[in-house]
């Protein structure tokens, strides 16, 4: 029994240049919720460990909470926060 799902993840605006990357696929637990997917970001990505806890996260085109199962094959999308004006 394959335990692990594949997401991938989408940087959207200036979260773009802070990864130096467009999209980045993951491996991670059957039952990982999006906190579980924040920390192994953070852990790809040292530069969002301030940034994390102000962002947007999507899965599939739905904002969701860091309760969120990630379904398998999801794809995951990351807007940097918003600034009020």
């Amino acid at each position: 029994v394959d335990s692990m799902k594949k997401v991938r993840t989408l940087f959207f605006a200036a979260l773009r240049d802070y990864v130096g990357v467009r999209s980045v696929e993951l491996q991670m637990p059957m039952q990982t919720d999006v906190a579980g997917l924040k920390a192994l970001l953070i852990e790809k990505f040292p530069v969002l460990r301030g940034l994390m806890g102000h962002m947007l996260i999507s899965v599939n085109h739905e904002y969701v909470f860091d309760d969120a199962i990630v379904p398998e094959d999801a794809e995951v999308a990351l807007f940097p926060p918003v600034s009020g004006g």
